[in-house]
């Protein structure tokens, strides 16, 4: 006979509860709550992630199925699918939002001093987006086409040990530039995106707060070139330029001025890095973070098989980095890189 404790219960003991119940007490989450705490509520949708449960009749079928053992799996009261389903419908979402940043900050710091494929002191975030497809007739709430529903995952992802430092669901219509406003920059950081997040407006936000930023800009973009620097073309770098937006709008909503780097790669080699770490760090930092981790945020790559592509950046005064391009295993791949100068 087995006396030891479950598994469950000892991947548990690494949860905080003290912290789970600040955020329940923040948030009054234990109000009119009779028997089905918010403990039991976390400890069963716990339970059905990590056991792969497909439904609410699933959660309650595996877990009644050994109702002896849900004592010692921390669980208190009695899972019923009707209890799961109201405390889904009825409580508050903030409660689990502010436990996941907790959880997240426990993480970030575990993975502090993990390498990172090349020696670089800034955390790196890739944000991109998946569209999840849904049933109409069954979200009728998440209207995408007039005959297909769906919801879009934006996801922040720490490159640090692949976390996601931040999640917001939206309808399946929303652009992905809109999720820009709910991200909260960190200084001094690099946030590597796709060119679906080019919006100067919201892009001179982050440089405001000392942030830098990656993303691939549109073809039509507009700039004049106020000077060039010299480049090693044997990484592949085909200019550096320093230049200024000269579009109507693009200029308004971002004056400063913007490094322009465009590279080219021919293999599936990664550059050697050299002594000018304020280039090969970002090089290393970009490519690597377009080229493996995008499929880890949207679960496919989004390189484009051929062709030119751009990648634009911005960065504070200080210190300047150059930032080049996606790549794509077997295939060239141009890039333009932009950085603030």
């Amino acid at each position: 006979m087995n006396v030891g404790r479950t598994v469950f219960a000892q991947v548990m003991d690494f949860v905080p509860m003290h912290e789970f119940q600040r955020c329940v007490n923040r948030y009054d989450g234990s109000y009119k709550v009779q028997s089905f705490s918010c403990w039991d509520h976390f400890l069963s949708m716990a339970f059905a992630q990590l056991t792969y449960r497909e439904s609410l009749r699933d959660i309650e079928a595996c877990l009644r199925a050994q109702h002896t053992k849900l004592y010692h799996m921390g669980l208190r009261s009695k899972i019923s699918r009707s209890t799961l389903s109201y405390a889904n419908n009825t409580r508050t979402w903030r409660i689990y939002a502010d436990f996941a940043q907790v959880l997240i900050a426990t993480a970030k710091e575990l993975y502090r001093d993990d390498e990172f494929g090349v020696d670089l002191t800034n955390t790196v975030y890739a944000l991109d987006s998946t569209t999840i497809d849904l049933c109409l007739s069954l979200f009728s709430w998440a209207h995408f086409r007039s005959h297909k529903a769906a919801v879009k995952l934006h996801t922040l992802l720490n490159l640090r040990g692949n976390i996601p430092s931040f999640l917001h669901i939206s309808k399946g219509n929303v652009h992905d530039v809109n999720i820009l406003d709910a991200v909260i920059p960190e200084p001094g950081s690099v946030y590597v995106m796709d060119r679906a997040y080019v919006d100067f407006e919201r892009l001179y936000t982050l440089t405001q707060v000392f942030a830098y930023f990656v993303t691939r800009a549109k073809s039509n973009l507009q700039f004049t070139r106020l000077y060039s620097h010299a480049v090693d073309k044997t990484l592949g770098t085909m200019c550096d330029q320093t230049i200024q937006l000269t579009g109507f709008y693009s200029a308004q909503h971002y004056p400063d001025k913007l490094r322009r780097i465009k590279h080219y790669d021919a293999d599936t080699m990664m550059p050697t890095l050299t002594e000018r770490l304020s280039f090969s760090r970002i090089i290393f930092c970009c490519r690597h973070s377009l080229s493996h981790n995008s499929t880890s945020v949207d679960g496919k790559s989004n390189c484009s098989s051929s062709g030119s592509n751009s990648i634009s950046a911005s960065k504070p005064s200080t210190a300047p980095r150059r930032m080049p391009s996606r790549h794509k295993s077997g295939s060239p791949c141009r890039s333009m890189c932009l950085l603030r100068s």
